[in-house]
């Protein structure tokens, strides 16, 4: 079994109106390829849209949306810290985010949670990411917890 740390955490950001939820789950996902360790992210995304009366729908088109990642990234190696791992997991997503999304969206927060409250807070709607073809013993490690 490969040495790892495995961290929960949560990923939000605001991106456009027009923005697919399932596009940004893969930019975020993928983004585990671009980290200067072998890593896996996997979790699920889904938008936290403000609460609106029936009269207010549709919302504006110019209105951003914000969206959510709930997961864990696995970083392969000894010696990693949850700070270390957490804030390049933000400076890739930064990246990514502003890479695809230009000046519609907004630098992502990347915290580190508990892992109860993925479980608990993770709606049942929520879509499905990883990171493709990963080493399989993150992989392994890390879908024990999800």
């Amino acid at each position: 079994m490969l040495d790892s740390l495995i961290v929960p955490l949560l990923v939000t950001t605001d991106l456009p109106p027009d923005a697919d939820l399932a596009e940004f789950g893969v930019l975020l996902a993928e983004t585990a390829r671009t980290l200067p360790f072998d890593a896996f992210l996997a979790g699920r995304v889904f938008w936290l849209d403000r609460p609106v009366l029936p009269e207010q729908r549709p919302a504006a088109e110019t209105e951003l949306r914000f969206a959510a990642m709930l997961g864990y990234v696995a970083a392969s190696g000894s010696g990693h810290e949850t700070r270390e791992v957490v804030t390049t997991v933000r400076r890739a997503a930064t990246s990514a985010i502003a890479a695809r999304y230009g000046a519609g969206a907004a630098a992502p927060a990347v915290l580190a949670i508990r892992e109860r409250d993925i479980h608990e807070r993770t709606p049942d709607t929520a879509l499905y990411v990883d990171t493709r073809d990963a080493t399989p013993d993150l992989v392994t490690a890390t879908r024990a917890y999800l």
